[in-house]
């Protein structure tokens, strides 16, 4: 499985509704709430192989209420 993190930023008061959806999915490991740029720190796990980008596309830009994205992927844990 490849992990990666996903910042989204929600359109204003919808970022509770935001999180429910994509908690709903089932598609996410881990759902933060953040301060500054982002409302939200998402964690995903894909199967190797599998289009990051067509995931984000597909997956979690879809979601209503979600204005911006930022896409971090890792490469090691320590």
């Amino acid at each position: 499985m490849i992990p990666f993190f996903v910042q989204i930023k929600c359109q204003l008061g919808r970022s509770y509704e935001v999180a429910n959806a994509i908690a709903d999915a089932e598609i996410a490991s881990e759902i933060y709430s953040t301060a500054g740029e982002f409302d939200l720190l998402v964690k995903f796990y894909v199967n190797e192989g599998t289009d990051i980008g067509h995931f984000v596309n597909e997956k979690v830009q879809t979601v209503p209420g979600i204005q911006d994205t930022r896409t971090i992927i890792t490469f090691k844990a320590f």
